[in-house]
């Protein structure tokens, strides 16, 4: 067959069925690029494995990855503190569905931001909760027990262990058969990953092959729900971002780890038939929320005095997010959570297809890192010390914008909270918090 010719301005010379060209440029090109996807897949597992390899290999010096969640030390601190009839008795009681039609949720990284958040909405609507969380230094573990004070308070008892402790995950599934995993439990943070990049390989991939391992072979299995990232995105330039578009090019570590997971995830499904939803989730912010956020560390150093980095694109193009209040963030995990379907394997056997979503969980309007900070200076009522500087290469994107229209349409999602309301809750939140926290340190002293 003749290849079809075409004008210079590419419009084929003759109506009709347009031929594939099958030229050996093309099938280059091509032989190139799946290649270079092969290398990147490949290097990444490849790490896994070495980190498998790495843990099961005895060694006198302290551990390198002083900030992960599953080193052998910290398994072995943790693994005290968990067992025997009354923590069997605070599980179940925490685990307990005390509504008609309520389900049992396992909630992993549950003394973290939007894992407390999630905890608690359920606990409210009467599901059964159970928390699992290591407690990592990543940043102020204070933080975190204060979460877990608050949780506590309402019934929600959180297990200090870790995702890598598969005796203890077996365990769990012994004590409560859970209809549902919302796994929340991550490395997080984009340029953290250029200090501690084997963190981001154990907690984000092994992780959640472990608790992949454990869901699989449970009777019943339960339905899974698990954060993603906006971040697999990456270099991707069309916008608003679609759960369609390409997310082959991460931008860092920590991307390619969640990129990781979405894979792992279908293989899950795929071979085993545990239903799974990936959800991807776009700059959360909030009471309670993570100190290493910009939104967070910018309004502690306005208050101080201390100059705030805001970053410039090239040419000083506008570095833009979109910004999402965790009450919605919430509403979409609650909204997956509730429609999703049962999973179809039994004993680590698939008895027939299950379903695989991934969402996007955003607020659609992205706004600027500048009108960002003009807005904490209006509700601190105090200037901020500006120092622009160009965007560095550590990971960052210059723009994120997530089109929800698929969680919209599956889940009923609909973000209701602008960023001059929720910062207005967040600031609220952070100068009650931090006082009361002053107060107490210095009565202490």
């Amino acid at each position: 067959m003749t290849q079809l010719k075409t004008h210079q301005d590419g419009i084929p010379s003759t109506p009709g069925k347009i031929k594939m060209d099958r030229s050996p440029y093309i099938h280059r090109l091509r032989w190139q690029f799946s290649l270079a996807k092969l290398t990147f897949w490949s290097c990444l597992f490849l790490g896994l494995i070495l980190l498998f390899f790495l843990r099961s290999t005895p060694s006198s010096s302290s551990s390198s990855y002083s900030l992960s969640s599953g080193t052998d030390s910290t398994r072995r601190s943790l693994a005290s503190t968990w067992g025997g009839p009354d923590w069997e008795k605070r599980v179940r009681d925490s685990s307990k569905i005390r509504s008609h039609n309520g389900i049992s949720v396992l909630v992993t990284g549950a003394a973290g931001f939007v894992g407390t958040h999630v905890s608690a909405a359920l606990k409210r609507r009467g599901d059964g909760v159970l928390g699992l969380d290591n407690f990592n230094d990543y940043y102020d573990p204070k933080l975190k027990r204060s979460r877990q004070a608050r949780l506590e308070r309402s019934g929600v008892f959180i297990v200090e262990g870790d995702i890598n402790d598969s005796a203890l995950l077996k365990k769990l599934f012994d004590v409560v058969a859970f209809t549902h995993v919302m796994h929340l439990a991550a490395q997080a943070g984009v340029r953290y990953a250029m200090q501690n990049p084997g963190s981001y390989v154990n907690s984000n991939i092994a992780g959640l092959v472990s608790l992949f391992e454990v869901c699989k072979s449970a009777n019943p299995q339960p339905s899974i729900v698990w954060a993603s990232s906006s971040s697999v995105y990456g270099l991707n330039n069309k916008v608003p971002f679609s759960e369609r578009d390409r997310t082959d090019q991460p931008a860092s570590l920590y991307a390619a780890t969640k990129k990781a997971g979405e894979e792992i995830a279908h293989t899950y499904n795929h071979i085993y038939g545990l239903s799974i939803t990936g959800l991807r989730f776009f700059t959360v912010y909030g009471p309670w929320g993570r100190p290493d956020m910009a939104y967070f560390f910018f309004t502690r150093d306005i208050l101080k005095g201390k100059p705030i980095p805001i970053f410039e694109g090239p040419n000083h193009g506008t570095v833009a997010r979109d910004f999402t209040y965790v009450d919605d963030i919430v509403k979409g995990c609650l909204g997956s959570l509730d429609t999703a379907e049962k999973s179809t394997g039994s004993g680590g056997k698939k008895k027939g297809p299950a379903q695989l979503r991934i969402f996007n969980l955003g607020n659609t309007s992205p706004v600027p890192v500048t009108t960002l900070v003009s807005i904490l200076e209006r509700l601190l009522k105090k200037k901020a010390n500006r120092v622009m500087l160009k965007m560095p290469r550590n990971g960052d994107v210059q723009f994120t914008h997530a089109n929800i229209t698929l969680a919209q349409t599956e889940l009923g999602y609909k973000p209701t909270t602008d960023l001059q309301t929720g910062l207005k809750k967040f600031v609220r939140w952070y100068l009650s918090y931090y006082s009361d926290s002053g107060s107490k340190k210095r009565s202490d002293e």
